[in-house]
């Protein structure tokens, strides 16, 4: 059964509140067990609920075949590139939750630019201008205040987080269409992979370089459970969209995170919000309503 055209963008908008909820947990996380840690965390505690996933949709559906090689170069393309923009997100976040949010979603141009250059995906005119709309939007937002330093680090790394998720991005939608199964088990399936693939290559690397963080992920299991679970569960919905959508309108909407994030910092780390930013906001909701209708 083909889903209806607007299926991709309830997926988008409930894996975005989820990601908030992932997000915020992880910046709690990493004041005792690091950026790394925390990044780990998210990882190593949503692997049980991918395989959960997988393990009940095969139970129902039976094993599916085996995609090849392009399937699998495609997720370990994306599932480093998701551990590192995850490093510089989690990095910027310690700085400001609602700047780094915004920072890095100013990815939907680099989206679009990756996945017209990798993919093929052309940009109609309505997607265009939403990509303009929520990236001019996500700068009034990310500007800093007047009398506030500017911190090259934040930016930097806002951005690069930005960027590397683009490139996830791309490589997830690549994953999902080259995996010759339907959207959902084309999605618990790269999941699955993926996480395999970031736990293991975490857990042997903070043995290596920093086993006391990887001691403080294990013993602050609850926050850790709840970023696993909210991750793997945003995960799961963000690959059904890109199965289902171009890359770009699914990264232009996925920028109504913003708001959430917004809403976020004013209520739990009570992190103010000018009229400019309240600009800004407005130009995302604009980007995010020219998406869904283009």
């Amino acid at each position: 059964m083909i889903p209806p055209d607007w299926t991709w963008a309830v997926f988008v908008l409930i894996a975005a509140a989820a990601q908030t909820v992932r997000n915020a947990t992880q910046r709690r996380i990493s004041g005792s067990a690091g950026t790394l840690g925390a990044t780990y965390a998210r990882f190593v505690y949503g692997l049980p609920f991918a395989l959960a996933f997988l393990a009940a949709l095969t139970a129902v559906r039976g094993v599916p075949a085996l995609p090849g090689w392009e399937f699998l170069g495609w997720t370990v393309l994306a599932a480093l590139t998701q551990v590192l923009a995850t490093v510089c997100l989690l990095g910027a976040m310690g700085r400001s939750f609602s700047f780094a949010i915004a920072m890095s979603n100013t990815s939907p141009v680099q989206v679009a630019i990756f996945a017209f250059l990798i993919l093929g995906e052309p940009l109609t005119v309505g997607v265009a201008l939403s990509v303009l709309a929520v990236t001019f939007g996500t700068i009034l937002l990310s500007w800093p205040r007047r009398g506030t330093p500017v911190d090259p680090a934040s930016i930097l790394l806002g951005l690069g987080s930005g960027a590397l998720f683009s490139i996830a991005s791309v490589g997830y939608r690549g994953a999902t269409l080259g995996s010759g199964m339907d959207f959902l088990m084309a999605a618990s399936f790269t999941l699955a992979v993926a996480m395999v693939l970031q736990s293991l290559g975490l857990t042997a690397w903070l043995m290596w370089r920093a086993p006391g963080d990887l001691k403080a992920v294990f013993s602050g299991w609850k926050f850790s459970l709840l970023a696993g679970f909210t991750g793997a569960f945003a995960s799961l919905l963000w690959f059904c969209a890109y199965a289902l959508e171009t890359v770009a309108r699914v990264r232009t909407l996925a920028v109504i995170e913003v708001l959430f994030a917004q809403l976020v910092s004013l209520r739990f780390f009570r992190e103010g919000t000018s009229a400019r930013e309240l600009i800004g906001l407005a130009l995302v909701i604009l980007g995010v309503v020219l998406v869904v209708n283009a």
